[in-house]
């Protein structure tokens, strides 16, 4: 059941309604946020000109109610329209201004909820957008693009001023991904208690170990160790092998991450085939042991053979690297870890 459309109610007309109608507002928390702010300016309003209707008035009668005028208050990353109250000093005719309504707008900008938004791709400009109700106006533009900024370098500095020293990571992953066309390196790392936190990020024209490796003695210098032994899962890069075999050394071991191998035999098939073939690397790496597991992966570089040269020396091409957790016999991790 839709709640009918929210003027001058406050928290108390709501306390009064049927469920149905207060499960309702429920699910546009903007509607409950309206109610108490009428309620906030509706005591103000109390405080200078008394209750409605009644003889004896506050301040000898100096206030009284005169109308409303159309406002609005800063609400997470919307700009709410609420009625506001206007409220006349009879002395000297001319308009009191509220204190409350004053206070209500310094209400600070949710810069958690805008860093979320655009974090997973949201334009400021879709800010506009992303509540349905109408009474709710967007922020401008400008003041999202200043408070985004500003917030996010914080947390930048924040994110690579993060220490490592009372946590024991087993592994790591590296891999290189496209950002508004610009090439990111990413590292993510698995504690002992099998908890995946983000380390760190370079940005670089290419996969190259020098800047690679920068990222990496950043992380140990911020007290990120590889002692004991670190399962590294790359791409194939051979940027990133040699940054890994330069920083971490014989403490690492390196697994070819599956999903980046299947990909890269499939993506010299034709589509008609993509799907056959995936099905039958997957079942590969799938097998319990290491022997099985080699034995089934040549079987389909040998029917490539046949079929697609390219496709099959992509699959030759480091296969053995994709299968170190076989032959550590850790098969029941390689979903967590390889794939």
């Amino acid at each position: 059941m839709k709640p009918p459309e929210l003027h001058h109610e406050n928290l108390q007309w709501l306390l009064k309604q049927p469920t149905d109608i207060k499960l309702s507002m429920l699910e546009n928390h903007l509607d409950i946020c309206r109610l108490l702010v009428n309620e906030i300016l509706n005591e103000e309003v109390i405080a200078l000109c008394g209750e409605r209707y009644a003889h004896q008035k506050p301040h000898n009668g100096r206030y009284a109610r005169y109308g409303y005028n159309p406002g609005s208050v800063r609400i997470g990353e919307h700009r709410l329209t609420v009625s506001v109250p206007r409220v006349i000093d009879q002395e000297t005719n001319t308009m009191k201004p509220l204190e409350s309504y004053a206070r209500l707008q310094d209400i600070t900008l949710d810069e958690e909820y805008l860093l979320r938004g655009i974090m997973l791709g949201l334009s400021v400009r879709d800010f506009a957008d992303l509540n349905s109700n109408p009474n709710a106006r967007a922020l401008k533009k400008s003041s999202i693009d200043a408070a985004f900024m500003e917030r996010a370098d914080e947390r930048l500095r924040e994110f690579e001023s993060r220490r490592f020293d009372d946590m024991r990571f087993v592994a790591l992953f590296a891999d290189g991904k496209y950002l508004a066309g610009e090439q990111i390196v990413l590292a993510l790392g698995v504690t002992e208690q099998g908890f995946k936190r983000p380390l760190g990020f370079i940005e670089t024209n290419t996969e190259n170990s020098v800047s690679i490796s920068q990222l990496f003695r950043s992380l140990l210098e911020r007290g990120f160790s590889s002692e004991g032994g670190l399962l590294c899962v790359l791409d194939g890069s051979k940027g990133l092998s040699k940054a890994v075999n330069e920083v971490f050394g014989k403490d690492a071991l390196v697994q070819r991450c599956q999903w980046h191998k299947r990909e890269n035999v499939l993506s010299y098939l034709p589509k008609g085939e993509q799907a056959t073939y995936k099905s039958l690397l997957q079942g590969a790496y799938n097998e319990p042991t290491h022997e099985r597991a080699v034995e089934r992966l040549n079987e389909v570089q040998r029917d490539l053979r046949k079929r697609n040269r390219s496709a099959a020396q992509s699959l030759e091409e480091g296969l053995q690297e994709t299968l170190l957790l076989h032959r550590l016999g850790m098969t029941e991790f390689s979903t967590s870890f390889a794939t």
